[in-house]
């Protein structure tokens, strides 16, 4: 993963991780293995062929993105870079700053993607239309 080319605020994710005759375990803290304290996760899992799931921006929320088990396509645009890659490692991840649009997509069967993100939920805070976003990060100077 070339990390010259990623959005801005765009980082890789990698999760210690042990592995013994056990299997495989990774694990995180926030703030520590991660840039925030977590303050929701959630999963997407049973995704059907050709659906796109994310296709939006948060406007103060960051996140990072793993595949829990299975892979996934992910791309990530600041409005001036955009950068796709393919998530298959529980060990490894994205980070998603506030003002990057996500794309998830072409998930293998079985796929679990899981997400953590720096605050609670809230609906306003979506930028939802990539052609208004790409307006609003002009005005925010964020371009």
């Amino acid at each position: 993963m070339d990390v010259a080319i990623m959005p801005k605020g765009v980082q890789r994710i990698e999760l210690p991780h042990s592995m013994d005759k056990r299997g495989l375990l990774c694990y995180l803290e926030g703030n520590v293995h991660i840039p925030f304290p977590v303050q929701r996760v959630f999963w997407i899992t049973d995704v059907p062929e050709g659906e796109v799931r994310g296709g939006h921006a948060h406007w103060s929320c960051d996140e990072v993105v793993f595949a829990a088990s299975g892979s996934f396509e992910i791309e990530v645009d600041d409005g001036r870079q955009r950068f796709v890659t393919t998530l298959s490692s529980p060990s490894c991840g994205l980070t998603i700053p506030a003002g990057v649009w996500c794309e998830l997509r072409h998930f293998a069967p079985g796929t679990v993607c899981v997400v953590m993100a720096s605050q609670p939920y809230d609906a306003s805070g979506y930028a939802l239309d990539r052609s208004a976003w790409l307006q609003e990060l002009s005005q925010r100077k964020m371009l």
